[in-house]
C-alpha cells in the first residue's frame, strides 16, 4: 500500500523540518515579518525554508468533529482499559467503537475510533497521557 503521508512523532523529524514548522509558526502568528526574519529566528536557511515549507505541517487540535482510529496493545491487566477509556473522555472525545482481541502471551490489541469533540487540546496531549498509563506498550494513530 503506497501513501503519500505518515503520521509519525515529534521525536522521529529531523531538526531541520521542525524549524520549518517553527517559521511557518512565526508567520502566520505574525512574530515575524518575512520570511527571511523568520528563518533568522529559528536558525535555518531560506533554502531549506523553501524546500519543505509546503512539505510539513504540525498535526494538531484542529481536528475538531474528526474521526480518529487509535491502535494500542495493552497488558492484560484489571483496570487497563478502563484508564484508557477514562482518558479519552477527560479529553472529549467520544468513543463510536472498541474492538479487543483475547490476549495472547498477556497482551491485547485494541483499536478504539474516537471523535473529537472539543478542540482545547492538542491530539497529542492525548497520546501524551495514553502512553504514561500502566499497562500501556505501544499506540499507533491510524486514521485522520
Amino acid at each position: 500500500m503506497n501513501s503519500d503521508f505518515y503520521l509519525v512523532r515529534k521525536r522521529a523529524v529531523p531538526e531541520t523540518l521542525q524549524k520549518v514548522v517553527e517559521v511557518n509558526r512565526l508567520l502566520s502568528a505574525g512574530k515575524a515579518r518575512t520570511i527571511q526574519e523568520a528563518v533568522d529566528q529559528v536558525g535555518i536557511s531560506r533554502s531549506s525554508y523553501y524546500k519543505f515549507k509546503n512539505d510539513i505541517e504540525e498535526f494538531h487540535s484542529s481536528m475538531m468533529g474528526m474521526t480518529l482510529t487509535l491502535s494500542l496493545e495493552i497488558s492484560d491487566e484489571t483496570g487497563v482499559l478502563s484508564d484508557i477509556l477514562g482518558e479519552i473522555a477527560d479529553f472529549g472525545a467520544n468513543i463510536l467503537t472498541i474492538h479487543q482481541s483475547i490476549p495472547i502471551g498477556g497482551i491485547a490489541s485494541v483499536s478504539i475510533s474516537i471523535q473529537v469533540l472539543k478542540s482545547g487540546d492538542n491530539i497529542s496531549t492525548l497520546l501524551g497521557h495514553l502512553e504514561q498509563l500502566s499497562g500501556v506498550r505501544k499506540i499507533r494513530v491510524n486514521g485522520a
